[in-house]
């Protein structure tokens, strides 16, 4: 047995304004948005969203995200006006070099390289 994909479902107080938020600041596709459940992706990633009426859910949530060519999509997201205050890009001692963004209502993605990956 082998595990080999993950996707964080994260929280989210208005399913449909969140579904926006990713695909109109962070790239990502629709593939399905009903009132309690939302799900985005990118290349191979999946992010799914639950309903919940409490901002204390997704202001206490976060997932990481690893990338290729991490630079780029730092201009990316510096273009759409996401990167998180505290979340500039930098290479960290754990040997990832990363970034950090919030979304609509708080939940903190990172996204990092392995510092071994990059050339």
């Amino acid at each position: 047995m082998k595990m080999y994909k993950s996707d964080p479902v994260l929280a989210a107080l208005d399913i449909e304004k969140l579904v926006e938020f990713y695909e109109n600041k962070l790239g990502f596709k629709r593939s399905w948005c009903d009132a309690g459940y939302g799900i985005v992706n990118r290349d191979d990633i999946g992010i799914h969203f639950w309903r919940c009426d409490n901002k204390i859910f997704p202001e206490n949530t976060s997932c990481y995200v690893y990338v290729q060519d991490v630079d780029s999509l730092y201009t990316e997201y510096q273009r759409a006006g996401v990167i998180h205050p505290n979340g500039p890009l930098e290479d960290k001692p754990w040997g990832v070099r990363e970034f950090s963004i919030l979304d609509l209502y708080g939940n903190l993605i990172r996204f990092g390289e392995l510092l071994s990956d990059r050339q």
